[in-house]
């Protein structure tokens, strides 16, 4: 059977450049004192995981591509499988502290995947034991997925399929994954046949979809030229700028249990509420380190998985990408961390998906009907050094994990972590994956961009520090919630401009108001710090 790459898949292939490369990674910290004997070889790990290869296609399928991308790529079986030949190990050089961890896992991550095999790969460190708060003989596992195979939501199923629930090697999911084809080399005829209708076609399917989504299209399209275009509201920064072959890496954790009591003390904020304020608060006590803090709020993307609407349908989750995305004002231009989070707490209300991401959304759909050679020229240019614009300042990405300890080849998990691409005009992503009750705010920056990410994790853990040390402020009465900040309406990428009307925050029933701001715009240049 022919099974070929959906448009957002594709994407990223077509966008990946020398200095660009759009794979994910995960980064797993391993304690072998649980598994039988006290140790875990590198052959026992190579045994675990290829009797998990069976959990999913994405590890024994590779790209089929066509000449000048005439047509989006096929997925077809790897004939000449071997599973070593995706699995390498080393040890962590002198002094092997968290420093030299850091710039290891950096490393790997900025190597290229060899495109010709499926695309996944592991990399074991061992020698960790000098990194505090890791217990002495673990290993990391680096997990290395091309973004055209997974999205973040299809990764975590797929790591967590190949992890254990006990130390015996109880799979974590019990159920076998349903019998799927790998799909088929085509023949030539048949890529010729298809890439020629698919190309004669494509006009019609995107006229098609244009005429129904025209309303939502027209609306967007006012509102960006009102507002300037896509950069309105996003100021610019350092992370605006181009990016380099050479990434960096730096993480810290949080407890579940304390973002809990930071929740607390705004009625209605969210752990992803909590999660952007704390960078937004981290961002702001680093560029004015650096005198470079701007009186406009930084604006961060944010992904939203569609992947809820398919389970709700009762349809098994499958490889891919299916996401949208929404831009989100973090409020670096907020002093006080409770106001700050107050703030961001108002703008997420009210940026439901079908608000959201509907921009992004609507540019999914109508991407499947554009022909892969266009497709990808057009990719090229508009994340190209010279054309990308400036929608956004950073990249936030919060995607939940277990709550219960995971195992591999007996050896517990202890820590985890992820890696996600950066893009010219975005050189800042925070992956902040939870797991067994906490959560880790994972730093992607580059060299030249960031040369001192260390102090950015310290100013993470400051801002989150800040959060549970403030105390919550007496609430104001009802009457004055009338002048409360206007309901934002986001879209993926503009921040709106003020409005002549301003509406009041919808009451959160059956607990105590939130604190009024004074009248502003969405981006809050004039809210009260």
């Amino acid at each position: 059977m022919l099974k070929q790459l959906s448009a957002q898949d594709a994407q990223f292939l077509y966008t990946q450049t020398a200095n660009n490369l759009t794979h994910i990674m995960g980064i797993y910290i391993y304690d072998p004192s649980t598994a039988p004997g006290g140790f875990v070889r590198f052959k026992d790990i190579i045994r675990h995981v290829e009797s998990r290869v069976h959990t999913s296609p994405l590890f024994k399928r590779r790209l089929h591509r066509l000449p000048f991308d005439l047509d989006h790529p096929y997925w077809v079986e790897d004939e000449h499988f071997d599973i070593e030949a995706h699995m390498s190990h080393a040890r962590l050089p002198e002094p092997g502290d968290w420093r030299q961890f850091c710039i290891a896992v950096a490393r790997y991550f900025s190597k290229p995947m060899d495109m010709n095999r499926p695309l996944w790969d592991i990399y074991v460190i061992e020698g960790l034991d000098r990194i505090p708060g890791i217990p002495k003989g673990s290993f990391a596992m680096l997990h290395r997925v091309h973004h055209a195979a997974v999205d973040g939501a299809s990764g975590a199923h797929a790591f967590i399929a190949m992890s254990d629930i006990d130390a015996k090697g109880t799979p974590a999911i019990s159920e076998p994954p349903p019998s799927e084809d790998l799909g088929r080399p085509p023949s030539s005829a048949e890529t010729v046949t298809r890439a020629w209708s698919a190309s004669l076609q494509s006009p019609v399917k995107f006229m098609n979809a244009l005429m129904k989504m025209s309303p939502a299209i027209v609306a967007s399209a006012r509102k960006s030229i009102a507002e300037g275009g896509m950069t309105a509201g996003v100021p610019e920064t350092r992370f605006n700028a181009p990016v380099g072959p050479h990434k960096m890496f730096e993480g810290t954790t949080v407890a579940l249990a304390d973002v809990a009591e930071i929740r607390k003390k705004v009625p209605g904020a969210t752990v992803n509420d909590v999660v952007l304020t704390t960078v937004g608060g981290a961002l702001r006590k680093y560029l004015a380190k650096h005198k470079e803090l701007p009186k406009e709020s930084l604006v961060a993307v944010a992904p939203i998985n569609l992947r809820g609407k398919e389970k709700a349908a009762g349809k098994a989750s499958t490889p891919g990408n299916q996401v949208s995305a929404m831009s989100v004002p973090i409020r670096t231009d907020i002093a006080d961390p409770l106001e700050r989070l107050a703030a961001v707490r108002d703008y997420t209300v009210e940026a439901k998906e079908a608000k959201a991401g509907v921009s992004a959304r609507i540019m999914t759909d109508l991407s499947q009907h554009i022909p892969g050679a266009t497709m990808a020229a057009v990719a090229r240019i508009v994340t190209s050094e010279r054309f990308a614009v400036r929608g956004t300042n950073l990249f936030i990405s919060n995607v939940p994990g277990a709550q219960v300890p995971l195992y591999l080849a007996g050896a517990q998990l202890v820590q985890q972590y992820g890696m996600a691409p950066l893009a010219n005009n975005m050189g800042l992503f925070i992956a902040t994956p939870s797991y067994n009750g906490r959560i880790a705010f994972s730093i992607i920056g580059e060299r030249a961009i960031m040369p001192d990410i260390a102090f950015f994790r310290t100013c993470i853990d400051e801002s989150f520090a800040d959060l549970m040390a403030a105390i919550p402020k007496p609430e104001k009465p009802i009457a004055n919630r009338k002048a409360a900040t206007a309901k934002p309406k986001a879209v993926a990428e503009a921040v709106p401009k003020p409005r002549a009307k301003v509406k009041a925050v919808p009451k959160l029933a059956g607990k105590p108001k939130p604190k009024p701001v004074a009248k502003g715009n969405a981006t809050g240049k004039n809210r009260k710090k």
